[in-house]
This record gives structure tokens, sequence and C-alpha cells, in this order.
């Protein structure tokens, strides 16, 4: 199994800590600190966690609410790609014309009822821009348009000899050559932090390096995230990043049963669990966000023919090693960017066909996890759809009960 950053550990990272305030409020330095110390309480929470038997609680998660929740996660990652694909720059002015609408409106009544229902304003946000298209920055959202279309059909005319995952090489490239060429305005991933020759983790006395830097552990731990993040409490930190160890490690269960379903590979959930707290107390000394098992990573590595762990570790080093050659990337606009996530998501997003199959309670417990999760937050709506789904049980129990009597 091959883990990582995803597309559902960052938004769900990025609602925990309010990424967006506290970015205009301390920086983007600040920030990242701010990340790296979540992570680190998500890999003690995670070790925890295993210790005490939650990998096997986890495998029995009611699977209208893995339903609801995937769906609701997938609303977000839309939420927070969209915009950035149909503007230069989704900053200030946009909000504003947001925040005067009536989407800003329902935004408000929203989080007055629930004041900690972040979702609702990535839905809003995107509520807006796909209903205001006279706002969207032209060439912007032509670049964003066609490479999603074009990472979504290609594989219909590209030769069957080419490995799959080309068509998103091919439409980054097109795009970074567009931005070259044609002296793209809009916002591009910029420069990417190099690291110097004598820096880095040094193994076998000096005989392999590794070129990452390394953040001191006492300094995470200094990070104000309680004070700032979570009203000053410890406690709400740590039962945060519990549940969110929880969600993250329901990834994970979706993946390694699959693989035990389609290739026979046993899995172990105490071993994958602490395996994913391990993970991020490493992502949180290097300065990473919380990382997760990898569906589409995972795929692409057995499709490759990997059969070991050996893979995941030649496929870390390699991504490593070449982090010196990223910059070739500097110039790729983020709409090309926003159009891989976005082409992932949109179609199970606008046709939830998971969701619909689901049949009598099922149902209602599926929309009621989706909806919570994409209004609230993944860790709140997660909690919200298994209290949904022990309420509907409860009730059915007693209505059983009654009959029988």
């Amino acid at each position: 199994m091959n883990a990582g950053v995803t597309s559902l550990t960052a938004v769900m990272a990025k609602t925990d800590l309010g990424g967006e305030a506290y970015v205009s409020k301390y920086g983007e330095i600040e920030y990242v600190d701010l990340v790296s110390a979540y992570s680190l309480y998500i890999g003690i929470a995670s070790v925890v966690m295993a210790s005490v038997g939650f990998g096997t609680l986890a495998q029995k998660v009611p699977g209208a609410v893995k339903t609801g929740f995937k769906w609701g996660c997938e609303l977000g990652v839309l939420t927070s790609s969209l915009p950035n694909g149909l503007y230069y720059e989704f900053g200030p002015t946009i909000k504003a014309s947001i925040a005067a609408s009536s989407f800003g409106t329902a935004v408000e009544a929203v989080k007055t009822i629930v004041p900690g229902a972040t979702g609702i304003s990535g839905v809003a946000n995107i509520a807006y821009a796909v209903s205001h298209p006279q706002t969207w920055d032209v060439i912007a959202a032509a670049l964003f348009i066609a490479c999603t279309l074009f990472v979504m059909k290609a594989k219909r005319f590209l030769p069957k000899w080419m490995p799959p995952g080309s068509e998103v090489l091919i439409a980054t490239a097109a795009a970074t050559a567009f931005s070259v060429f044609h002296g793209y305005e809009g916002g591009v991933v910029g420069e990417i932090p190099s690291v110097g020759s004598d820096s880095g983790l040094s193994l076998f006395n000096g005989i392999v390096k590794i070129p990452i830097e390394l953040i001191d552990v006492k300094h995470l731990m200094n990070v104000p995230i309680a004070e700032r993040c979570f009203d000053g409490s410890m406690v709400k930190l740590f039962v945060t990043a519990a549940i969110f160890s929880g969600v993250n490690f329901l990834s994970i269960v979706g993946i390694a049963s699959g693989f035990e379903s389609d290739n026979n590979v046993s899995w172990s959930p105490h071993r994958e669990l602490f395996a994913q707290g391990v993970s991020n107390l490493a992502a949180g000394v290097v300065g990473s966000a919380p990382v997760s098992g990898s569906m589409s990573r995972s795929l692409v590595s057995r499709m490759t023919g990997a059969t070991s762990k050996l893979a995941c570790i030649a496929t870390a080093l390699l991504w490593i090693y070449m982090m010196p050659y990223m910059s070739i990337m500097s110039p790729t606009p983020k709409a090309a960017l926003s159009a891989v996530i976005v082409s992932a998501v949109v179609e199970n997003v606008v046709m939830p066909t998971k969701i619909l199959a689901l049949k009598g309670t099922d149902f209602i417990v599926g929309v009621g996890t989706a909806a919570a999760t994409a209004i609230t937050s993944p860790t709140m709506g997660f909690g919200v759809g298994c209290a949904i789904y022990a309420a509907i049980t409860l009730i059915a129990g007693n209505v059983s009960k009654r009959k029988v009597a």
C-alpha cells in the first residue's frame, strides 16, 4: 500500500485547523509548523488507538456511513479545487462578492446555528462560482475545463501501450508549456524549496544521504496549536486528532479490503493503524501534512507488478531524490492541477450512484452523513453519521419490541 498526503487528509487538516484564517493571521511559515505539529499529534493518537485495538473496531463502521462520508469528502475536495480553476486567484474580491450575495447570507445563518460548520463556506464558494460564470477569468477557466475534459476522456483515444496516468502527465505538460510560452498571468506552482547539498539525513557514516530536512520534535511540541485552534484545550486537540485518525483509517480499511478480495492479500487492522501512526509521526518531523493510504497510488503500484513492501520504500526514495529536479513544475498553472483533482471526483459528486443505491434507513443514514460532512467538516460529519445510524437502530429496535409485545 502506498501512502502520502491525500486530498482527504489535506481538506480535513485545513478544516480542523482553520487553514485560510490561520495563514491570513500568522503567515505561511507558521502554518507549516502548525500542520506539522498536527501530523505529530495524529501520529501519537493513531499509535495509542492501535494499542487499544481500535483497528478491529474501525472495520465495523456501517456501510451507509462510509458511503455518505466518502461523498461528503469528495464534495469537499471539489469545493476546494473548482474555484481555484476558474479564477486567476480566488482572492478577497471574489470572497467579498460571495459574502454580499445570498450565498453569504446562507453561510452566516448556518454558522449561527453550528459555529463549527466550516464546510458550508466551501459549498457557498462553489455554488457562487458555478452560478456566476461571468466572473470567471477566461484563460484560467478555459485551461481548467480543457485539462479536466482531457484527463477524464483521454483514456478512450490514447494508445493502449501508454501506461495509466499518461493523460495527467500530458495535460500538465501542455499546461506548463502554455504557461511558459504565453506568459500565463494566473496562479502557478512557483518556486519549489530546495535542500542544500550538506543538509538532510545521513546514514551509514555519510555513505547514504537522504535530502530531507528534519524539524526538531521539541519545536513542534511548542507550537501553540491548542491555544490557537482548539480553544486552549489539549483535551480537545487530542480528541480531534483521535477522530481524524479514526476517519483517516477508513481509507486504509477500504484499500486493504479491496486488495484482500481482489488479490487475496491478507492484512492486519492493528498493523495498518500502527503504521498510519508511524507515518504521521514521520510526516510531522519532515514538515508534512497528515498522511494516509492512497487508493490511486496503491492501484498504480499494483498495476506495475509490486508485490512487497519494498516497492513502497523504492517509490518513496525515488520521490525524495527527484525533488531537486522538480523545479520544472514551477510554471505549471494551478488551474491545471485543480483540473486533475476535479476530474477524479466530479462524476461521483454529480451522480452519487452509491448513495442512490442505498435503500430504506440506509439511505437516510447515507444522505445525512453526506450532508453533515459537506456542510460541517469531515470529522464532525462522520460523528453525525454514526449518531444518525445509532439513533435509527435504537428506534427500530424499540419498534420491533413493541410489535412483539
